[in-house]
């Protein structure tokens, strides 16, 4: 017993090194192609006034994934974005816009608008072919903190095929990873040094990383981003359903509510209005008092199946095209016209 117990002991100091040698060489190897991304939004405050804004600061993570300038990142992270700054490991700041975008996944695309010098774009795994076990690590920027690593395994993988107050049907990875705020967006590297997952989100009591953080994997990325080419409408939705449809007295099973509207974008220029009324019903936190996407054209928001097939219907539009939406605003169903 004590001679195996030596074994193992001696097994133990062999294998770390190596493997913190191999972290090591890995994070310089692809540390340049993550980067910090800045944002300032407009929010309102919620007090009941619906002209009572404030600006508001963000940071997030993100990562180049092209030599044409696009950076994938987390939805949340860029969604409500009036600016966004991206900063690079050199020190480079390039601002960005918006080009695609996923609420479902929590995924985007934000485009640069120059090039950087030397750019290192990383390199996109198969997150297929990722097993429960697997080691990966993370590089963001968490409480600010940029260009942190953390390393974990892939606890799980999950299928979310329902629809869900926040709007998110997806599949992504469980990490014991760290991740925190400022990681959001971040990528999430195999051992081979290939992004496969996207830094979404954590699940905790405390508000702290307690060990379940998820991960939007890069096959459903592919899929929202370049196969089907999410349109990015430019608000944040909440989906009504059930007891929450009745809540709000709507003329149908279900319906979109606008919590906030981002400056300047299709939703903005269409007119669409944002909450004013911070509310708290069970667990949720609503911005209430904005305007309920009810149908876009003849297509009604009642099912995913729907709202799959508006996301279709408009990407396949020609660029400033003019289409019907119909909201609910302040109890009555209204016409606006929207140009993608």
């Amino acid at each position: 017993m004590k001679k195996l117990t030596a074994s193992l002991i001696v097994l133990t100091f062999l294998v770390i090194p190596g493997y913190s040698q191999q972290l090591s060489e890995l994070f310089n190897q692809v540390k340049s192609s993550v980067v910090v991304i800045h944002v300032l939004s407009k929010q309102n405050t919620g007090i009941g006034d619906p002209y009572h804004q404030t600006s508001v600061g963000g940071l997030g993570s993100g990562v180049l994934v092209s030599d044409d300038g696009y950076v994938l990142t987390a939805a949340h992270v860029v969604n409500d974005a009036a600016e966004i700054m991206v900063e690079f490991l050199d020190g480079q700041e390039i601002s960005a816009r918006i080009e695609r975008l996923a609420n479902q996944a929590d995924v985007a695309f934000i485009k640069l608008q120059k090039l950087p010098h030397n750019p290192n774009v990383a390199k996109i795994g198969e997150s297929d072919s990722v097993e429960v076990g697997d080691p990966v690590f993370v590089i963001g920027a968490p409480m600010g903190l940029s260009y942190s690593l953390t390393s974990g395994i892939i606890s799980a993988r999950h299928n979310m095929h329902k629809m869900t107050n926040s709007f998110i049907e997806t599949e992504f990875f469980q990490t014991d990873a760290s991740i925190n705020t400022g990681n959001s967006g971040g990528p999430v590297f195999n051992m081979q040094g290939e992004v496969v997952a996207i830094a979404s989100a954590i699940l905790s009591r405390s508000g702290g990383f307690e060990g379940i953080g998820f991960a939007a994997t890069t096959e459903i990325a592919r899929s929202l981003l370049v196969k089907k080419q999410s349109y990015w409408w430019g608000f944040t939705p909440t989906y009504l359903t059930d007891e929450l449809a009745w809540i709000f007295n709507l003329p149908q099973e279900a319906g979109i509510l606008v919590e906030s509207v981002t400056d300047k974008s299709p939703a903005y220029f269409a007119g669409l209005k944002g909450g004013y009324i911070r509310l708290q019903i069970a667990d949720q936190e609503i911005l209430a008092g904005g305007d309920i996407l009810l149908a876009v054209e003849d297509i009604p928001v009642t099912s995913e199946e729907n709202i799959s097939k508006i996301q279709d219907y408009v990407w396949d539009l020609p660029a400033k095209t003019r289409f019907n939406v119909t909201i609910l605003r302040k109890g009555k169903v209204q016409n606006l016209q929207w140009f993608k």
